[in-house]
């Protein structure tokens, strides 16, 4: 092992796929170090919905998005929203997304994203077990919610692809759903449960619990923002806070800000931020049994350790615009509606990057510039389900092993 003056490996990001990509990295005999503009579980893993989504094989980019976009878009509080003074930035990547939506695409995606989804599944476990983390998992399952038989139809086709992956699941009527979670509103006849659905008792605990690991078997975590990697003889130079340090090699894994990076090495990447808001409310706000999915209205409801969070939805905004928190009070106002006697008050609200690529799969690969750099994210709405699985493979990829599964889907060179 080399010294932490240069560690065998820089991970930047200190988000939940950054630190498991780490310790993966750490368990292979690496010596690491992680670098992170605002430290662990600063962005998207802290305020997520904790969810091991392992069933959503589904890509984002599909026939069925295309068919809600334009009522979603018409509604600036919606489940989807482009704000004007975005739109003209988001277009080149809305045309790659509206390519991504063709049948072939969406086939080939929904087999990548399976395949990745059972390496996820599979790592997810012994990975809790390994950092002390497995009393954090609960296997509770997800409601998913119809407001007719029409809907119900209309969602039959995904459900007949999660079928034929082996993904378990039962539709039901009002009276079977109310016994799973009592108090939904009588405008909800039919639903569909999923039992393989996983969560974490809180989403930002468990990253900071997977960096007091990482620190525990003598990794280190820095703050400090990089700008910039170059290739060198033998490794890789970054720039951070002005300051220039080296190592043999690279995991780039810093969430939204991936591509701004990325860019450096000569590289553009066509990563977009999904906005996503949130309310934490406390934890007597609704006797809540399971994860429900309000999928007509894009937002979810979970229950945490920490609370009750009421949250979802799409933002095409980028990183720069102010949040727009009432899209928060939006889905807030609908929970009431649809759980009666859910409690609002006390709440805090809050908006996350996601950090989306086009054909809902994320970029895993080596850097086209340098073998030297190993890049990590895209994830989207899945980096907390996924992030056992990527460290599989990053730690695959550092040590010169061949992938754990093929990775040419992921490769971030395919757009």
């Amino acid at each position: 092992m080399k010294n932490a003056v240069q560690p065998d490996v820089i991970v930047i990001g200190a988000g939940v796929v950054g630190l498991s990509a780490a310790i993966a990295a750490q368990a292979r005999g690496l010596s690491v170090t992680v670098l992170d503009r605002e430290g662990p579980a600063a962005g998207a893993s802290a305020g997520n919905a904790g969810a091991f989504a392992f069933t959503d094989i589904l890509p984002l980019a599909s026939p069925g998005i295309l068919k809600k976009a334009p009522k979603w878009l018409l509604d600036p509080l919606g489940p989807l929203s482009v704000p004007p003074a975005y739109a003209a930035q988001i277009a080149p990547w809305m045309f790659r997304f509206w390519r991504a939506c063709s049948a072939s695409r969406v086939a080939h995606s929904t087999t990548a994203q399976t395949a990745m989804m059972d390496l996820s599944k599979a790592e997810l476990e012994p990975f809790l077990a390994e950092t002390n983390t497995l009393p954090m998992l609960r296997k509770e399952g997800n409601l998913q919610v119809y407001e007719s038989e029409a809907e119900l139809k209309a969602s039959l086709p995904g459900w007949t692809a999660r079928a034929e992956h082996g993904i378990e699941f039962r539709h039901m009527g009002a009276a079977e759903m109310a016994e799973i979670q009592p108090g939904l509103a009588s405008r909800f006849t039919h639903g569909t449960f999923t039992p393989g659905w996983y969560s974490i008792a809180d989403p930002k605990l468990y990253t900071l619990a997977l960096a007091d690991h990482f620190r525990a078997k003598g990794g280190v975590i820095e703050r400090a923002e990089v700008t910039a990697l170059k290739p060198v003889e033998g490794g890789v130079e970054l720039t951070a806070d002005g300051k220039t340090r080296r190592t043999e090699q690279v995991v780039l894994s810093a969430g939204a800000f991936s591509h701004q990076v990325a860019r450096t090495l000569g590289e553009r990447i066509p990563l977009e931020t999904e906005r996503g808001y949130n309310t934490t409310l406390p934890q007597d706000a609704f006797d809540l049994r399971t994860q429900v999915t309000f999928g007509g209205h894009g937002f979810v409801v979970t229950r945490l350790s920490t609370g009750i969070r009421v949250g979802g939805a799409v933002e095409l905004g980028g990183l720069k615009l102010p949040p727009n928190f009432r899209r928060s009070e939006a889905m807030l106002k609908k929970a009431q509606t649809f759980l009666p006697g859910f409690k609002t008050e006390g709440g805090v609200q809050w908006m996350g990057f996601r950090p989306s690529l086009p054909d809902s799969l994320p970029a895993i690969g080596r850097a086209r510039a340098t073998g030297r750099v190993v890049y990590a994210f895209g994830h989207g709405h899945l980096g907390l389900t996924q992030s056992a699985g990527t460290a599989r493979l990053v730690a695959d990829l550092l040590t010169g092993r061949r992938p754990a599964i093929d990775i040419s889907s992921f490769s971030p060179q395919r757009f």
